[in-house]
């Protein structure tokens, strides 16, 4: 990653700057650098309609009417007027002029930056198959898709939902929990497949399965079957057909990052960027689930999906434009809410040689650690607060464990850590 400039972040406080992105990552930029002491312009550019919200609870609280825009606002709408933040929500930056430092928007209007802070944030893959247009075929990553997703569910709607990672699952609770049913096809053996050890995989399948969700595994999906233009089922490889009255594909995501590429910034699934969330153009930083970052504990770069990695990168770029120490480096984590069950996580399992199961699978309360000789990767934890946060300290800190202590529940935590 050559080629990284070292000349932004020397504190100008009247910097401007432009944010492209109005999600949780840019949002929280914003709100950042006035926390940090920034008083110059900050442009907030944000091409859905909304305010910046929370995204996580969309797959859930949003699907059963628990939440809606306004109680996932990050700010309320005065914070910004307060703050001194412009919002251009609607609108859509078309290009970047490096040489100029100015973006030009949808609309004709140029906006100039004396920094400017990336965060487009990922779209739902899309399956290039025959039907993939017809209305009910859905995704989910915006408040829009969420409402057109909890407008299809309800007592008796059948849900098909292509791909078994965590937003297809927390939407087939949801489902199920709506009086609705759910079934997850997964091109994979087992779901989570990508993501998840098999031991979690199965545990969550199982608690599915008792509650009713059906499951097609190593099953491809050849195209959508529709009547008068709306999806009536997915129609597999070997010819079956899995009638629905709406079908959700969740099979990852890809980063926005054709912006930043047409602006000649390195991408590599994702835009590339330091451990300040730097570009190698020293005006322009990238944060989010946009970027594919440096992961010091692993000795990598990779592209994360999840806030905790937002909210450290817009730290990051924050306080590397007003001059402030760059904030501490922080173990990756994610989580996952489905029905009674808190899946929290931390780390990841890079180059490891073992696991140990700490805990009861049967009774939905275990941690599956993953280790590299001695030394804690990654950890998985089941309603096991206190393994997650233990783990994700021996993750930061590298600390040695012993095998036979963390296999051993009468043994406590801090104990283990100690």
């Amino acid at each position: 990653m050559s080629g990284i400039g070292s000349e932004a972040g020397t504190g100008d406080l009247n910097a401007r700057v432009v944010i492209v992105g109005a999600g949780h990552a840019g949002g929280s930029a914003a709100a950042f650098l006035r926390q940090y002491g920034h008083v110059g312009p900050i442009v907030l550019i944000g091409d859905e309609p909304l305010l910046p919200y929370q995204r996580p609870p969309l797959s859930k609280a949003w699907l059963k009417g628990e939440a809606d825009a306004d109680s996932l606002q990050l700010k309320p709408s005065s914070w910004y007027e307060e703050a001194g933040v412009s919002l251009r929500l609607g609108g859509v930056v078309v290009s970047i002029n490096r040489g100029a430092k100015t973006v030009s928007l949808a609309s004709g209007e140029t906006l100039p930056y004396d920094y400017l802070i990336l965060a487009t944030g990922a779209r739902a893959r899309a399956l290039p198959i025959p039907g993939a247009d017809l209305a009910g075929v859905l995704a989910l990553r915006t408040a829009a898709d969420a409402e057109a997703l909890k407008a299809a569910l309800g007592p008796g709607k059948r849900l098909a939902v292509v791909g078994g990672g965590y937003v297809g699952l927390e939407a087939a609770a949801s489902t199920m929990a709506l009086g609705g049913h759910a079934t997850i096809i997964e091109r994979e053996p087992r779901v989570l497949a990508r993501v998840a050890c098999e031991t979690l995989s199965n545990f969550f399948q199982d608690y599915h399965g008792e509650r009713g969700v059906t499951f097609v595994l190593d099953a491809n999906v050849a195209g959508f079957d529709g009547v008068d233009g709306h999806v009536t089922g997915v129609r597999l490889a070997d010819g079956s057909v899995i009638a629905c009255d709406a079908a959700l594909v969740g099979v990852g995501a890809v980063p926005n990052e054709e912006l930043a590429r047409d602006a000649g910034l390195e991408c590599a699934n994702g835009v590339v960027v330091d451990i300040e969330a730097r570009t190698a153009d020293p005006f322009v930083f990238a944060i989010g689930d946009l970027t594919h970052r440096p992961l010091p504990t692993y000795d990598r770069q990779f592209r994360l999906e999840s806030v905790p990695n937002a909210l450290e990168q817009a730290k990051q770029a924050a306080a590397a434009i007003a001059g402030k120490a760059m904030p501490p480096h922080e173990i990756p984590w994610f989580w996952s809410d489905q029905y009674d069950l808190k899946l929290q996580i931390a780390g990841l399992p890079f180059d490891t040689d073992r696991q140990v199961v700490r805990g009861d699978v049967a009774a939905a309360k275990f941690a599956v650690f993953h280790l590299k000789g001695d030394l804690v990767q990654a950890v998985e934890a089941v309603n096991a607060p206190p393994e997650f946060m233990a783990g994700k300290q021996l993750i930061a800190k590298r600390t040695p464990i012993s095998i036979e202590k963390l296999a051993d529940t009468t043994i406590s935590m801090k104990e283990v850590a100690a």
